[in-house]
């Protein structure tokens, strides 16, 4: 990503191609009772018009897939990321046992498209075949455009990012992803999530008990931070991370920042273990630090 596109991308904003998501459509008469209890949001609060965040999580309230969900006439659909489609799928049949609920993979029948803020507009009509719908996925306000699969391009989506770009602007802009940051290891509250993909009056789902009693205690193994690297070094995801002598935590995602040319990205660290605006050095071994960097959030307050 060169300096204008990310200016761009911010400003007026830029498309990205998400069609290789997994994607899920779920009727019968349980569909909302019986997601509800899968999920860490509250499915009731599903619209046409918005996509809601939430987390699969599983019996020890770790993330088992994140997805995105909005109602579709009397149906639920839902997407998450590419390599989910398997496992999640899998994880979410076994659960339905005595409930009216049938979970179809619709994968291969959509395109998915995303508008990254700007000022698009959410006129449906624009796209004869498809329908828009309001979601916030790399942490500014944007859309989401289902396409069928059969239906050509609009001439209206551009700029439109690559992978490689897509991915650069979601860690500049702090947002955690499967696998790098969302993943078996992970309880929602660690990556930032709890404001954004939880609901704590819901009632009852698979791993809640355990998740509730981080949300009473605040106490949890980790914390999602921020950084920026304090010079142009190179800076490797998986590095680990020392605050002093101690080993306090690892690197999960790494970009190179197009105005200032300097690596940003996100880690974890033990929480507690350093504040917003600390030092830490970065490296396999202390023998073998390279570079130093410094924290610019903690992304679970």
């Amino acid at each position: 990503m060169n300096a204008d596109l990310y200016q761009t991308t911010l400003t007026t904003g830029a498309w990205v191609d998400l069609s290789s998501r997994a994607k899920w459509r779920l009727t019968g008469a349980d569909r909302v009772r019986y997601l509800n209890g899968q999920v860490t949001n509250d499915v009731r609060n599903a619209r046409a018009d918005t996509a809601l965040h939430a987390c699969v999580t599983n019996v020890k309230g770790r993330i088992e897939g994140d997805i995105y969900l909005h109602a579709e006439g009397e149906n639920l659909v839902f997407d998450a990321p590419a390599d989910l489609r398997e496992t999640l799928g899998i994880r979410l049949e076994r659960y339905i046992i005595a409930d009216d609920a049938v979970l179809e993979d619709i994968t291969d029948d959509w395109q998915l498209w995303h508008h990254i803020g700007g000022e698009q507009s959410a006129e449906s009509g624009e796209y004869e075949e498809g329908r828009l719908i309001k979601a916030t996925r790399f942490g500014l306000p944007g859309h989401d455009l289902w396409l069928p699969a059969s239906s050509a391009l609009p001439s209206a989506l551009s700029p439109q990012l690559s992978a490689i770009d897509a991915e650069t602007f979601r860690i500049l802009q702090h947002i955690p992803a499967w696998p790098s940051e969302l993943n078996a290891e992970t309880f929602p509250p660690e990556a930032g999530l709890e404001k954004t993909a939880m609901s704590f009056t819901k009632g009852c789902y698979i791993g809640q008990e355990i998740l509730s009693r981080i949300k009473t205690t605040g106490k949890m193994p980790r914390e999602l931070i921020a950084w920026e690297a304090e010079e142009a070094s190179e800076v490797i995801a998986g590095s680990h991370l020392h605050l002093g002598e101690r080993d306090i935590g690892i690197i999960t995602s790494v970009a190179q920042h197009p105005v200032t040319g300097r690596c940003a990205g996100l880690a974890y660290i033990r929480q507690g273990s350093a504040a917003a605006d600390s030092v830490l050095l970065v490296g396999g071994e202390m023998s073998s630090i390279g570079s130093q960097l410094k924290i610019s959030a903690l992304l679970n307050q």
